[in-house]
C-alpha cells in the first residue's frame, strides 16, 4: 500500500520524505525522546540514512515496513515517527512503535498515533494481530498502549541491549476482533 495517508482527530500519518530529516532528528537525536527507546540518540547522518531507507522501502513490493511521519493536522508539522513492520514469525501480524518530540508529550497524541497505526493494520492491511513492546520504566507508553485498546501480554527478559546493558521489554497486543469491538464503542 502506497502512499499511506491516515487521519485522526488531530494527527495524520503520511509517508516520509527526504525533507523530513531535520524533523526526525529532533526526535531521534534527542536524549529525552530516546530515553526509553531501544537505541541511543542518533546523529544527523544516521537519521538521514533511516529516512532514506524508509523512503526507498515504501515502494517495495511486497511492502514489509511502514515508517511514517506523524504530523499535526492543523499545521502539517512533523512531531513524530511511527512504524509498522510485518512480523515474519507470525501470520498476518505486525509490530508497531512510535516516538514523538518531547514537547508534544502529555496531550493524548500517543494514543492517537497508536489508533492510526492500528487502523492501518486492521482496516487497510487486513492483519490479524498487532503487538508492541515498551521499556519497563516507560509508564507513559504503558498508559498509551492500554488506552488505545491493547492488552499487556507479558515480559521478554533481556530483550534489548542498549546503553551497555540488557533490558527487558513489556509486550502488548491486540487482535483484529478486539480492535473492531473498540472501534464500535468509539462511534
Amino acid at each position: 500500500m502506497f502512499p499511506v495517508i491516515r487521519d485522526e482527530t488531530r494527527l495524520s500519518l503520511r509517508e516520509l520524505t527526504v525533507d523530513d530529516v531535520d524533523a526526525v532528528l529532533a526526535i531521534y537525536g534527542s536524549p529525552k525522546a530516546t530515553e526509553h527507546l531501544s537505541f541511543t540518540p542518533r546523529s544527523r547522518d544516521e537519521v538521514s540514512g533511516i529516512v532514506e531507507r524508509s523512503v526507498t522501502s515504501a515502494t517495495s513490493t511486497p511492502r514489509q515496513e511502514y515508517a511514517l511521519a506523524v504530523v499535526e493536522r492543523a499545521d502539517s508539522q512533523l512531531i513524530g515517527f511511527a512504524r509498522l513492520a510485518h512480523d515474519p514469525h507470525q501470520q498476518r501480524a505486525a509490530t508497531i512503535g512510535f516516538a514523538r518530540r518531547s514537547d508534544t508529550w502529555g496531550v493524548g497524541y500517543g494514543r492517537e498515533t497508536v489508533r492510526l497505526l492500528l487502523t492501518l493494520a486492521f482496516a487497510d492491511l487486513d492483519l490479524h494481530r498487532v503487538w508492541a513492546a515498551r521499556a519497563p520504566l516507560n509508564v507513559a507508553s504503558e498508559k498509551t498502549l492500554l488506552a488505545a485498546g491493547m492488552a499487556a501480554e507479558g515480559r521478554i527478559r533481556g530483550h534489548v541491549h542498549v546503553r551497555g546493558a540488557w533490558r527487558d521489554s513489556i509486550v502488548y497486543g491486540v487482535l483484529r476482533e478486539e480492535w473492531e469491538r473498540g472501534e464500535d464503542n468509539r462511534r
